[in-house]
């Protein structure tokens, strides 16, 4: 396995964890899922990186990234990814790919910075409407939910954890601008994780279908080995997806 370079970079906001490598524009943007680490990219970075500039970070709170201080929802986020971007100097257009969670921060991204990105490509991302779902979970697993959240307000940092703010970040979406008329692909797993209700499942893949009416210039690619984790278990379909995505018109 190829180890991905990491290096380390102060901002206002904090010190980031980022890897990047300069080639081409577009710079793709891997914005990852909930807590998720640079290294949940490294079976697509190296190959994207031989041809185009590509960069993967972590958020605040995740690996050696610091500790956040103040409530991580969605505008909080978009605006430190800008400001790492700025930072580091990395001009626009960006191609934003977000996984999991880390659509939502890529679907707000669009929306406040249209004239900074190219496209967008949504791997298996959160949907807004997706906060539903949890209506459906076995209320064993609600109570579990609510005491992980109980216990994170015990620790300072974890107060902050982006899970919390959720519900505002898709207040924020909603607010937010429209998202613009650039390329737009969706990735989406077909295989039901094993402690989804059915039901919660529909629901999930109505909104990965519901995400093609973003933009005109969408397409959904349905990962049918995959469930959750594209990037892990089909990383040549989500490679070509994000060639795909740069060379839309």
């Amino acid at each position: 396995m190829k180890t991905i370079a990491k290096k380390k970079i102060r901002t206002t906001d904090g010190t980031f964890e980022f890897s990047l490598s300069v080639k081409e524009a577009p710079a793709i943007i891997l914005i990852n899922g909930g807590s998720g680490p640079i290294e949940g990219w490294y079976k697509v970075f190296h190959e994207l990186a031989q041809e185009n500039t590509i960069m993967a970070y972590n958020r605040l709170g995740v690996g050696g990234s610091s500790k956040p201080t103040s409530p991580q929802h969605g505008t909080a986020i978009v605006t430190s990814l800008k400001q790492l971007l700025d930072d580091i100097g990395l001009p626009p257009p960006y191609l934003l790919v977000g996984h999991s969670l880390g659509g939502l921060y890529a679907n707000l991204f669009a929306r406040k910075f249209p004239h900074q990105v190219s496209g967008v490509v949504l791997l298996e991302a959160s949907h807004p409407q997706d906060l539903k779902i949890n209506d459906t979970q076995p209320v064993s697993i609600r109570i579990l939910n609510r005491a992980l959240s109980i216990i994170d307000i015990l620790f300072p940092s974890r107060q902050w954890n982006e899970v919390h703010y959720v519900e505002q970040t898709a207040a924020q979406i909603e607010q937010a601008g429209p998202f613009p008329d650039k390329p737009l692909l969706v990735v989406s797993g077909t295989k039901k994780p094993p402690f989804m209700p059915e039901q919660a499942f529909e629901i999930r893949m109505n909104n990965q279908l519901d995400f093609v009416q973003l933009s005109k210039k969408s397409k959904q690619i349905r990962a049918t080995r995959s469930g959750h984790f594209p990037q892990l278990t089909e990383p040549d379909l989500v490679i070509q997806a994000i060639q795909e995505c740069i060379h839309m018109k």
